[in-house]
């Protein structure tokens, strides 16, 4: 008993210990098994060690990324991985990782930063667009293009945009409050349509990668006739904040534009211009009155921020634009996941306080306070919770066990979010306690008597001594024996190890024998042990004729 508690004395320790971290770091787009690091090595393990203990990285149901070689301890790549597919244009993209030790039981948290390699060429959603511009369009008017996408990050996205020589137009870099760089066509010198009709540019975009990467795009410009004031929106910017749970068909705003000039030339039409196409799956911009409905349901966790260009265009041509930026608020609509990583379905009752149980970790795919979750158990059981790191969580022995009084637990977890109202799961872990030999045997009496005629027949039940154990298996199997008995009564007697039948071997003789007595033992199968006393009288029977 003293070594088993010992040793969960050493996996208690070994737990609180085991929370470390691996670091590593890789490029984008390496073969399959590629070496990452070597976990063996960093967690000071040798191999046979890491295999014997059946060392793993945790499925967490998403991509697994990585597995642990566990013939030379190396953490490599798994699958294919694409730095933009995982990570999109976040600055720096890490992939956390956890790895599993049982016998015992550690878990250690590693992350791996993916490297982005210049793997994508800068492009436009479209290879030729038209712009259509008036002749009496003013020099220094400033036309918006339609701009690149990179999906690299750093020196190795987006840095630049170059345009065509030409004598009425000049090409303006903008930085956006975002950080994208926005290309504006400006009209150096006025046109006349009747000079040239059409002008053809091509609009390069460049990175800034090694090597170097572009993509084009051909800009034919139109010059219209006549109609000499473009639409004027009331705002070069609206802004709005709608709630993600927002209905299917709601109004979000209203954008306005007004024309100075008359008849058809003032007739404005509003539309989306050159926006991603999931944003025009998002939202309706009606062309006559230029509110903006939503078209399907949002989600905060997928699209936090829409930045729409909108266009407002007479019926000569004309046109001007002006941006609408939609900012989602979180809504509490996800529910906290409880994921059970690793659990022990049974421990023994004599488990040492703060021993590890079972360890979780929790997600939930709000923001703020309806992202932060609270997990608890209920109080009457002998058990706690401690928060290790993150959202992981063990639960530990916090009272004593005895199988005798409870043999089975269903601890229950309950994870709460600090939404209002709070959205919550739970999770059930079944729990066997496992007996330990801690109750010896006990006799029904202290003291067994009984009385016997003499001339009784070989074989003759005398008694049965009784004794139960509340243990249970073999901690519970009791073997009967004499364990203080004289040898005259050791011929005469027997006792059954199993039953605790006792009874007679030979014919008894009042004459020769009046009295026994004798102690007897009741072993259970872990050697625990307790005694009674059993007291024979022999009966006299008139069995010798007088002598002279």
């Amino acid at each position: 008993r003293r070594e088993r508690s010992l040793l969960w004395c050493v996996l208690v320790a070994a737990w609180e210990a085991a929370w470390g971290q691996l670091r590593y770091s890789l490029p984008e787009e390496m073969p399959k098994g590629s070496f990452v690091g070597d976990v063996a090595k960093d967690l000071g393990l040798d191999l046979p060690a890491l295999r014997d203990r059946g060392a793993f990285v945790v499925d967490k149901g998403r991509t697994q990324y990585f597995f642990l070689d566990l013939q030379n301890g190396h953490l490599s790549i798994k699958e294919r991985v694409d730095r933009e597919e995982i990570c999109a244009a976040a600055a720096t993209c890490v992939i956390n990782f956890e790895i599993l030790v049982k016998n015992p039981m550690k878990l250690y948290k590693g992350e791996v930063q993916v490297q982005d390699i210049n793997d994508n060429s800068p492009s436009f959603p479209e290879r030729k667009s038209v712009l259509e511009i008036s002749e009496y369009t003013p020099p220094g008017t400033r036309f918006p293009l339609e701009k690149a996408q990179d999906p690299d990050i750093g020196v190795n996205s987006l840095q630049n945009y170059e345009c065509s020589e030409t004598h009425y137009f000049t090409l303006d870099v903008k930085n956006g409050d975002d950080g994208v760089k926005y290309p504006e066509l400006i009209l150096q010198r006025s046109l006349d349509r009747e000079e040239q009709a059409a002008h053809n540019l091509t609009l390069t975009a460049t990175d800034n990668g090694s090597p170097m990467k572009s993509g084009s795009t051909t800009i034919q410009i139109i010059v219209l006739d006549g109609n000499d004031n473009a639409p004027e929106f009331t705002q070069s910017v609206y802004k709005v904040t709608v709630r993600e749970d927002m209905a299917v068909g709601s109004r979000v705003l209203q954008v306005t534009a007004t024309d100075r000039d008359e008849g058809p030339n003032a007739e404005v039409k509003y539309s989306f211009f050159k926006i991603p196409e999931q944003f025009d799956k998002t939202f309706k911009l009606d062309p006559e009155s230029g509110e903006i409905e939503i078209k399907e349901k949002l989600n905060f966790e997928e699209q936090t921020f829409y930045e729409l260009h909108v266009q407002a265009r007479d019926a000569g041509g004309l046109s001007s634009h002006s941006k609408v930026l939609i900012k989602v608020a979180d809504v509490n609509n996800h529910i906290p996941e409880i994921v059970i990583t690793s659990v022990f379905s049974s421990v023994p009752e004599d488990t040492p306080l703060g021993t590890v149980i079972a360890i979780f970790n929790v997600q939930d795919r709000d923001s703020g306070a309806n992202g932060e979750v609270r997990c608890s158990i209920a109080e009457r059981l002998p058990f706690r919770l401690e928060k290790t790191f993150d959202n992981y969580y063990s639960v530990v022995t916090a009272e004593e066990l005895d199988r005798e009084k409870v043999s089975e637990y269903n601890v229950t977890v309950r994870a709460a979010d600090g939404g209002s109202p709070s959205l919550w799961s739970s999770a059930v872990l079944a729990l066997r306690v496992l007996d330990v030999n801690d109750n010896a045997p006990v006799f029904a009496e202290a003291r067994y008597s009984a009385r016997l005629p003499e001339n009784n027949a070989a074989g003759a039940l005398v008694l049965t001594v009784k004794a139960t154990d509340a243990d249970e298996g073999t901690n519970a199997e009791i073997t009967y024996s004499f364990s203080d008995i004289a040898n005259s009564a050791r011929q005469l007697y027997t006792l059954d190890s199993r039953t605790g039948e006792v009874k007679v071997t030979g014919p008894l003789d009042y004459e020769e024998g009046k009295y026994y007595e004798a102690s007897v033992e009741g072993k259970d199968g872990g050697g625990l042990s307790a005694h009674a006393k059993v007291q024979i009288d022999i009966l006299d029977v008139n069995d010798n004729a007088p002598t002279l």
